[in-house]
């Protein structure tokens, strides 16, 4: 008996996008699109989902999903390859919305897709017609892996070729899918849900305020003039992003303008999220549907589709997936935000039977090539063409082969000790051995460092589980600072008594570096209110200070803050005149063979080079700009061993201008300053030598150093104290530990920005 022949060519596939029930309208796509592809390759073949997960723990998925990624843990895109890998997909299909994936514009997913060995269809669900260069770098990169970029629109296709330039035979339309449902009278489904003997206009989706329902529902008192039996249903769950971000006040807004027009009769919520099946249900029920949005940049619209697919009258306005579905009479276009158009079109469509039916006809018979089951084949069939490709002519993998494997596998962030030496106060500065040390109580610096850690790890890795260590560290700032002199106290003992009535020029100027990173990356307004203020009053006692340290550390933090209120006139002033400070130091005291500020190499040292490069980006002063690359090369010249390891100045002599040079004892600060230098550098100039620099750099941290000792210690998530000539300090204090999280949170964020970065601005910001 022979064996039944394969439809397809094809074992198995794997698709990689957001997947219910988390809530959104890729989810509910790919959920879809796997059942299509398994329906239609039946038992011949496997189909297997890959999600994204937003939040920490992800969705109780359905068995399909074999793998799920945290979205901003840069490490599990990585391990996602090895799964397909390891399992031989035939083809991956990936769906692409800059939103869902982690890193600068959803950079990480490029480092899945780097390491894939089988083809990839990579389907676009938003196409800019004004990319940013970020924007623009990650669709010529998705091009550069995909056998295929797939469309649902040829407005979509029309912009990847300009202005992305994307080849026309890299390109492919699919339509956007739709279920199969029957052509069906509005009357037969209106009991079901309470709007019998009513006409019913209907908008459904997760609800976010671009969706402009507001022009809608001011539309209804002209609707309901002329039809008395209308009613408007807007059905959908809030979409979660919003209700995490300003919970239902878009909502309430809309039930308030409801209230206040007096239609609580005639608009309808119906929040929730409902099955494919109910929703199909509430499509057939309405005699019109409506999508008000807001903006025209919208390449494709999942309700929009269904609609079509249900065979509704539609009256929208002309985003440009409407534009391109609703011509040749298969529903109105009205004027974005004009209420008045929308209930006259309305109306007109209530009125005229004839003329309504007629238009759901052409609809429903122009959306049957869009049905899921006929979309399933069209992906199949690309996805069986790339893989005749790939058999026929070979491609070698894009993964990096060169890179260190040690920092190809960057370790978990551990927060463990972080916690352990953090009690109600704030952060203690010792420990003995990685048992905290209570004897020599708090400092501001380590504070400061701890709220710049938590900041970026929130950032990083979305993970608001650090909230209270943020608001520790950022409330003993503030119990340090006397708001009388202007200035932070630094130490504190065990008892909570400050040991001195003013702190040193650095450790003001570290807390200001930490204030400034905990505005840009701040939980929530009231959060960055907070440290803005601070930020503030600290900063009006610097400009007279001293220390060249003092003024790169409040530089990196004046940096930081202006990403957030770049239009702050009086702290873009006061950048200027640090810098030109800093600057005019290394001027007066360099020349050919020492091009340092000071006659003495000391501690944090490449923080100096970090504040010119970034002052220098963004005065601008491409001269300071250049000095930064210059003294950092220097630095790491002088701190490379022949065997090109990082060799640091060590601190118990440091090195002097006359060539006497310390080796030890050498501190983890001196690392993190490095990696946070070497960053900037790469990001500034875009040459890959900084970023493999800030690479060679951390790995000081995990044994590349003159003793092959590892300074992390990766049971207890703690750092040690230095290297000392023996080894290492076996104490995990608060200073080490932080710079290890510090450097490590910002390679996590770099990585994510390797495709991304771009030449010096030569504008302000």
């Amino acid at each position: 008996m022979s064996r039944k022949r394969k439809k397809y060519d094809l074992n198995s596939v794997a698709v990689i996008g957001n997947y219910l029930p988390r809530l959104c309208g890729i989810a509910t796509f790919t959920t879809d699109l796997c059942n299509a592809l398994s329906e239609e390759l039946g038992d011949q073949g496997e189909v297997v989902a890959l999600a994204m997960d937003d939040i920490i723990g992800g969705y109780s998925y359905p068995e399909r999903v074999k793998f799920q990624l945290r979205a901003n843990v840069q490490a599990d895109y990585l391990r996602a390859a090895d799964f397909v890998n390891v399992n031989q997909f035939d083809v991956v299909i990936l769906q692409h919305e800059y939103g869902i994936f982690g890193g600068k514009q959803g950079a990480h997913i490029l480092r899945l897709l780097k390491n894939l060995r089988m083809p990839i269809l990579t389907t676009l669900h938003t196409v800019l017609a004004e990319p940013t260069d970020e924007q623009r770098v990650i669709i010529h990169e998705l091009a550069r892996y995909s056998e295929r970029l797939i469309v649902m629109s040829d407005k979509a296709q029309n912009m990847l070729l300009d202005p992305f330039e994307i080849p026309e035979s890299h390109i492919t339309f699919i339509p956007h899918g739709i279920p199969d449902v029957a052509f069906v009278d509005p009357s037969f489904h209106k009991d079901q849900f309470g709007v019998e003997d009513r006409k019913v206009i209907l908008s459904f989706g997760l609800l976010s305020p671009g969706k402009g329902i507001e022009y809608m529902i001011d539309a209804m008192p002209k609707i309901v003039a002329e039809h008395p039996d209308a009613v408007y249903i807007v059905l959908g769950a809030t979409h979660p992003h919003v209700k995490k971000a300003t919970g239902d006040a878009y909502r309430h807004g809309l039930l308030q303008k409801v209230n206040k027009l007096g239609l609580d009769d005639y608009v309808l919520f119906h929040n929730q999220f409902v099955s494919l099946e109910v929703l199909c249900q509430y499509l057939g029920a309405a005699d019109v549907y409506v999508t008000p949005y807001v903006s025209p940049a919208q390449v494709t619209s999942g309700t929009l589709a269904y609609a079509i697919g249900s065979g509704k009258a539609v009256v929208s306005t002309p985003y440009w997936y409407a534009e391109e579905l609703l011509t040749e009479e298969r529903g109105r276009l009205v004027p974005f935000g004009d209420s008045n158009t929308m209930a006259r079109e309305i109306s007109d469509l209530l009125s005229k039977d004839l003329e309504r039916n007629a238009m759901r006809k052409r609809a429903y018979q122009y959306a049957r090539p869009m049905v899921w089951k006929e979309v399933a084949k069209k992906y199949l069939e690309l996805a069986v063409a790339a893989l005749k490709r790939r058999v026929s002519s070979p491609k070698p993998r894009h993964g990096e082969t060169k890179r260190p494997k040690i920092l190809d596998e960057l370790p978990d962030v551990n927060l463990a000790h972080l916690r352990s030496l953090t009690d109600d106060t704030g952060i203690l500065q010792h420990a003995n051995y990685s048992t905290p040390n209570r004897y020599h109580g708090y400092c501001v610096d380590d504070n400061a460092r701890a709220l710049i850690a938590t900041s970026m790890y929130c950032a990083v890795r979305q993970d608001e589980s650090v909230a209270p260590l943020i608001h520790k560290y950022l409330a003993f700032l503030f119990h340090a600072f006397d708001h009388k002199t202007g200035r932070f106290r630094n130490f504190m003992s065990y008892e909570r008594t400050w040991l001195e009535k003013v702190g040193s020029e650095d450790s003001q100027a570290r807390a200001i570096w930490g204030l400034g990173v905990g505005v840009k990356y701040a939980l929530n307004d009231a959060t960055r209110d907070m440290a803005t203020r601070l930020f503030l009053e600290a900063l009006r006692k610097v400009e007279t200070f001293s220390s060249p340290r003092a003024w790169a550390f409040i530089l990196v933090g004046l940096h930081a803050y202006l990403d957030v209120y770049s239009g702050d006139a009086a702290t873009r002033r006061l950048r200027i005149v640090l810098a030109e400070k800093l600057h005019e130091a290394f001027v007066k005291n360099a020349d050919d063979d020492w091009p340092w500020c000071e006659n003495t190499v000391t501690y944090a040292n490449a923080k100096l080079p970090h504040a010119l490069l970034l002052s220098g980006q963004w005065i601008p002063e491409p001269k300071m700009h250049e000095t930064g690359l210059e003294v950092l090369e220097w630095l790491l010249e002088q701190q490379t061993a022949p065997d090109g390891h990082l060799s640091v100045i060590g601190n118990s002599a440091w090195m002097t201008r006359d060539g006497a040079r310390s080796n030890f004892d050498q501190q983890p600060i001196e690392i993190m300053a490095l990696v946070e230098a070497c960053a900037e550098a790469f990001r500034s100039t875009g040459d890959k030598k900084w970023l493999e620099q800030s690479r060679r750099c951390l790995a000081w941290f995990l044994g590349r150093n003159d003793l092959n000792a590892i300074i992390y210690d990766f049971k207890t998530g703690g750092c040690r104290d230095g290297l000392q000539p023996h080894g290492p300090n076996a104490n995990q204090g608060a200073e080490s530990t932080l710079a290890w999280l510090i450097s490590l949170l910002t390679m996590f964020e770099l990585l994510g920005q390797e495709v991304l970065v771009s030449p010096m601005p030569t504008g302000s910001g």
